[in-house]
């Protein structure tokens, strides 16, 4: 496939998408608590269960034998689930505590006094005491942490107690080296579809509304008592999820860390790189260069994709706009399908697994090398324009919509969905990963302060992951879609075709349905960010 994806070659033109392939069976599950509710997506069945205020009477029930839960970690999930879970609790007037843990010494534990949590009322520790104390321990420390200390978190758990991941990354980690969890525990998983800031600024907004917030999967990876199911959706209901999905542990990191290098971060990033680059490099002004790549996509077509769906942003176009948008398609959508390919199996395989924990170690000096931590991704000229751009923005403008970067954009969504359904994920997973999580929680971050503030809220595996691959999204469009579209090579109407007629676009219609009730408000100065992006700015 590589030679002939990215440029157009006879043979690209009649390999095309062919949307009729059947997911894996939906995931059942059964719980005594709350209402199990039937969905048809794209004409398959699956289940989910829906969220709402007025189901926290029942988180009681859900979480009976529970008396502590132990929220270890203060990244970007941690704070948004500490105080959703303490707030939900505190509505159902329950007693379980919800306590935070954390390493000595660790500059978290002034956040997390600051947010209401304490030593003195015993909902603040050392993380091993807090580990060992806990009924239900919530692990939301970063990936590479969770990589090194995995064997003494185990051994610091009660018999019987609950392993709760909101994220598969420990599973993949020890699926590569032979292991798995150990067996006297149960192991759940509540996987929100948006970073930790989302998570808690949706749920803020949504308490006059009877909730809002991110939707989440959830997973029974171990269920040793019989409680693991309606522990999980307790657990989400909790956080706000307007809708719960189940997925399981493997295909839920699958999903989650390959989306996060798609067009959730990584390829989103590279194709406005690559975009911007090329409207100036034509002519066009760097601010009409800025509008028509980010704003355009974090704006417009955002807003159009998250209530009417990615056909909306089409049929909205002009009939030149519709050529336009076509040609940018046609000549995309294989290129972003080699890169989310490669992903796709670099994550299936472990080896991105074993990059984030390699990663992390270089974090750190060693072997007489100098430390390498994470670098700046917003100190380049486009990002500086983007910074005026948005001082001189009136409020609530959605910027242009432009049809040429509509096309990429849209192509490279596709091109992710597509991957995702060829690989036996849900169509609730598929969405959430590729489309809802991107337009409703991502993106908006970019609109208010640029690409580093949507990144940099996130985890440090999705950090990682985001820098790693945007700039082979930035390289394969700029050498092989945009040379393609100056050559002047024909549309390929089959690509076309199928993407008109996907049935993906019913699926997102109805899930369009179960989003979260109002849009994320992320003003520049929000307070409810990482600290070290707490900033009045731009």
């Amino acid at each position: 496939m590589t030679s002939a994806n990215g440029c157009g070659s006879a043979l690209a033109s009649c390999m095309v998408s062919v949307p009729a392939v059947k997911p894996q069976t939906a995931l059942d599950f059964e719980t005594s608590v709350f209402k199990k509710e039937k969905i048809s997506l794209a004409g398959h069945d699956e289940y989910i269960v829906r969220g709402g205020r007025d189901l926290f009477k029942l988180l009681p029930d859900a979480f009976k034998g529970i008396k502590q839960i132990g929220v270890i970690g203060w990244g970007s999930q941690g704070p948004a689930q500490a105080q959703n879970l303490r707030d939900s609790l505190a509505e159902a007037k329950s007693d379980i505590v919800v306590k935070i843990g954390l390493r000595k010494g660790s500059r978290s534990f002034d956040e997390a006094r600051a947010a209401g949590f304490s030593e003195e009322n015993g909902t603040l520790g050392d993380i091993w005491e807090t580990i060992s104390g806990s009924d239900l321990v919530l692990l939301l420390i970063s990936d590479a942490a969770q990589a090194d200390n995995y064997e003494k978190i185990f051994s610091h758990m009660k018999p019987d107690s609950i392993l709760g991941l909101s994220h598969g990354f420990l599973l993949g980690h020890l699926q590569s080296m032979g292991l798995d969890f150990p067996k006297n525990i149960s192991v759940i998983a509540v996987c929100p579809k948006g970073m930790g800031p989302s998570v808690r600024r949706l749920y803020v907004q949504g308490k006059e509304i009877n909730g809002a917030g991110i939707n989440s999967s959830f997973g029974v990876h171990q269920d040793v008592d019989g409680r693991a199911t309606d522990v999980a959706l307790g657990w989400s209901v909790a956080l706000g999820s307007p809708f719960t999905f189940a997925t399981t542990l493997e295909q839920e990191y699958k999903s989650d860390i390959f989306g996060e290098r798609g067009i959730l971060l990584g390829a989103v990033h590279g194709i406005v790189e690559s975009l911007f680059r090329r409207y100036t490099e034509n002519g066009m002004s760097e601010d009409l260069a800025y509008k028509n790549t980010v704003e355009c996509i974090t704006g417009i077509i955002s807003k159009t994709i998250s209530s009417q769906g990615m056909l909306a942003v089409y049929n909205s176009l002009s009939e030149e706009g519709k050529r336009e948008f076509e040609t940018a398609y046609s000549a995309s959508y294989y290129p972003c399908m080699e890169i989310l390919y490669e992903c796709y199996e670099d994550v299936a395989s472990g080896s991105e697994i074993r990059s984030v924990v390699l990663a992390g170690q270089r974090f750190y000096e060693k072997d007489g090398l100098p430390a390498f931590p994470m670098g700046k991704i917003d100190q380049t000229r486009m990002w500086k324009v983007g910074e005026q751009v948005r001082k001189s923005r009136p409020a609530g403008d959605l910027g242009p919509l432009y049809p040429f970067t509509a096309g990429v954009y849209v192509a490279l969504m596709m091109a992710q969905i597509e991957i995702l359904r060829k690989k036996g994920h849900s169509y609730s997973e598929i969405i959430n990963e590729s489309v809802i999580e991107a337009v409703d929680s991502l993106n908006p971050f970019m609109h208010a302060r640029g690409v580093s503030f949507m990144v940099d809220n996130c985890s440090t595996t999705a950090r990682l992951g985001s820098r790693k691959w945007a700039p082979r999204f930035d390289y394969i469009l700029t050498q092989q879609a945009l040379v393609t579209v100056d050559k002047g090579a024909p549309i390929n109407q089959d690509l076309i075709r199928n993407f008109l007629s996907d049935p993906v676009h019913g699926a997102i219609e109805v899930c369009a349905q179960l989003r979260p009730t109002v849009d994320i408000s992320v003003p520049p100065d929000a307070d409810f960010v990482r600290p070290e992006l707490r900033q009045s700015g731009n």
